[in-house]
């Protein structure tokens, strides 16, 4: 029988980090699915002791498929929920000795559209008995992560809003009105796909990312201006801080800038005030404050992300751009993956990006799942080489040259935090809300056209498509190879 363990027993957050680096090493992220018991409760209580449970009605429904149909709130999903509640409720409260009731052990309240149930609990009997139930998906500790690996995945394309006044002049071409289109939009013949077709007319994206700068008025003000006209903005926060009776909602505000780059990679208007535009600057925008920067690594940032995916799963967007991850699989952050996948989103995700020293990273969560398209970046030389901080792997689906093959620190361009001057912006960040545009160009031409279909057109546009590369996946998009294959 597993006893409680005391601190000195408790599996060390260095052990703990040399697992997760073993599956890195083989391409893999970790999962706490395969962890043994203790590892799992030493996670748990080396961060907050929160721990989210996945519940279902019966060992053989499949929630991944159905998700999406799932109310919690009918008689199935209610019992099931109860079951294992009691169970919480009756060894909670021989654990502490005293009556305990729900609201007792959920720091972030009662999950309300997924079937989940997130405890603050030091009870590793209970975790392992309900590790063990038929009506239990998962158990996670849910605010988990390695202080080594959150800072290696923060690079060129973390927390850095402020503008750059040293641009090249040939990293973008200045056109009428006054805007600056970034030089590798024509690598991919963006520029021709607008010639060809409409520019995102009528497409929703939507970046769940850090929001988007009240500072930026090409995300508000001038949203509509210049030859970007008749579209819409919105802007939410899913993103929480603390717990409890002091548990806050955050605004939609971006105060990282990782958020306002990427909205402005995607969706930035062609304006008159010299800044940059996007890839799509005539479709509508929806951008959800999630985290707090580029790694998923807290309980409230996996919330975040999990009801930024209901919320925008739930919406008339087509596409959902995340440049943002961890080398954790997360089951709740999963459940948000499913639930939107099944809503016939396109799901498109980072790589990732690290320091130049740990880029030998795979492909991190969520972009390693089958249900979301992968995207990293490359460079501009005549073959696929990874920009430098960039991940591959066998999960990457496209490309997007981003970074000068002669200087690395010459990336794509996009909006600032504050300024009308642009900033430079790398990684496979860029290359995910990039593509994001693209795919706004494309499914512009036939609002009524698929996902598959999308992205049938996408692939066929790839540079190396019908083959497939183990790092590059289809290779290169064109974009206007891609808008007359719809």
């Amino acid at each position: 029988e597993v006893k409680s363990l005391d601190e000195k027993e408790l599996v060390s957050v260095k052990e703990i980090q040399s697992m997760v680096e073993q599956k890195l090493e083989k391409g893999e992220s970790f999962d706490w699915k395969e962890s043994s018991i203790e590892v799992l409760y030493s996670a748990g209580m080396h961060a907050d002791s929160v721990f989210s449970i996945g519940y279902n009605v019966s060992s053989s429904f499949d929630v991944t498929k159905q998700i999406h149909l799932i109310d919690v709130e009918t008689d199935a999903w209610v019992e099931a929920r109860e079951v294992i509640e009691s169970i919480i409720i009756k060894m909670e409260s021989e654990f502490r000795g005293l009556d305990v009731v729900m609201s007792d052990l959920e720091p972030f309240g009662k999950v309300e559209y997924f079937p989940q149930i997130l405890i603050q609990t030091s009870n590793i009997e209970l975790l392992e008995r309900l590790r063990g139930h038929e009506l239990v998906r998962y158990v996670e500790p849910i605010g988990f992560s390695i202080t080594d690996l959150t800072i290696a995945q923060r690079s060129s394309s973390g927390c850095d809003g402020d503008p750059d006044y040293n641009i090249n002049p040939l990293d973008y071409t200045s056109v009428i009105p006054n805007s600056k289109v970034p030089w590798n939009f024509y690598t991919h013949n963006i520029d021709q796909a607008w010639d060809a077709t409409t520019k995102g007319d009528n497409v929703k994206v939507c970046i769940i990312d850090t929001g988007a700068s009240d500072s930026q008025d090409n995300l508000g003000s001038q949203f509509n201006s210049g030859n970007s006209n008749g579209r819409t903005i919105e802007k939410y926060s899913t993103k929480y801080s603390g717990s409890w009776w002091w548990r806050s909602l955050d605004s939609p505000n971006d105060p990282c800038g990782h958020g306002t780059s990427m909205a402005g990679n995607a969706s930035a208007p062609w304006s008159n005030d010299g800044n940059a535009l996007g890839a799509a600057y005539q479709s509508n925008l929806m951008t959800i404050r999630a985290v707090e920067d580029v790694v998923i690594s807290t309980s409230n940032e996996r919330n975040g992300v999990r009801d930024a995916l209901y919320l925008s799963g739930n919406s008339n967007t087509k596409i959902i751009s995340m440049s943002i991850g961890t080398p954790f699989y997360s089951s709740t952050v999963a459940d948000g993956i499913f639930f939107a996948y099944n809503k016939g989103k396109l799901l498109l995700a980072a790589a990732g990006t690290s320091l130049p020293w740990t880029s030998w990273y795979p492909v991190i969560f969520p972009a390693n799942m089958t249900q979301t398209v992968a995207i990293t970046g490359v460079q501009d030389g005549e073959s696929l080489v990874k920009c430098e901080t960039c991940h591959s792997g066998p999960e990457v689906d496209f490309v997007i040259v981003m970074e000068r093959e002669t200087n690395t620190d010459r990336h794509s361009l996009s909006l600032a935090r504050y300024s009308n001057q642009p900033k430079y912006i790398g990684g496979s960040s860029t290359a995910t809300a990039t593509t994001a545009g693209i795919a706004a160009i494309v499914w512009g031409q036939d609002l009524s056209a698929t996902r598959t279909e999308i992205m049938n057109a996408l692939k066929s546009s790839a540079s190396i498509y019908p083959q497939r590369d183990d790092d590059f996946g289809w290779g290169m998009i064109d974009a206007s190879v891609a808008v007359s294959g719809l």
